[in-house]
């Protein structure tokens, strides 16, 4: 009697790492092979060198799992306009992850839901600077919302916070 393909896959992976635990000197057990998965994709920040608020956001990001290559630049007009971001939906950072762009103060959470469903979107915005946001915050929580948008400018509520 053979195994079908799904379950042998299954089967192969959780023993791959079972192996790998053992190796390690650690005995394996039924989560071993989620610790496994592969790490999240890297988030890649332009941002400009003198902007604070965007290396909080960074930090951020890093505190919440990512990893955060940044790239500081003077002029932040190109990236923008390459990711499809308009100057109704532009914030003072724009960051490249996957084949989503992700324009301003955007909280981890919001990413990481992103790159769970893989919508059929350019990426999410929180435009403008709104306070209370990651990297900005202080004694004031402004209301926002975080928009998904189309390279056509569509846009929809993607979270409120």
């Amino acid at each position: 009697m053979s195994l079908p393909a799904k379950l042998v896959l299954v089967f192969s992976a959780t023993a791959a790492a079972a192996g790998l635990a053992l190796a390690a000197g650690r005995v394996p057990t039924a989560a071993t092979a989620a610790t496994v998965a592969e790490p999240p994709p890297e988030i890649t920040v332009y941002r400009s060198p003198a902007c604070g608020c965007c290396k909080a956001w960074a930090t951020h990001l890093e505190q919440n799992g990512f990893t955060v290559k940044q790239v500081e630049l003077e002029d932040l007009s190109e990236i923008k306009a390459q990711a499809g971001i308009t100057q109704r939906l532009a914030s003072c950072h724009t960051a490249l992850i996957g084949r989503y762009a992700i324009e301003g103060h955007v909280p981890a959470a919001d990413i990481k839901r992103l790159m769970a469903e893989k919508p059929a979107v350019a990426g999410l915005t929180a435009p403008g600077m709104p306070q209370g946001s990651p990297g900005m915050e202080g004694s004031r929580k402004d209301p926002y919302d975080v928009l998904a948008f189309t390279r056509d400018g569509k846009t929809t509520v993607w979270a409120s916070h």
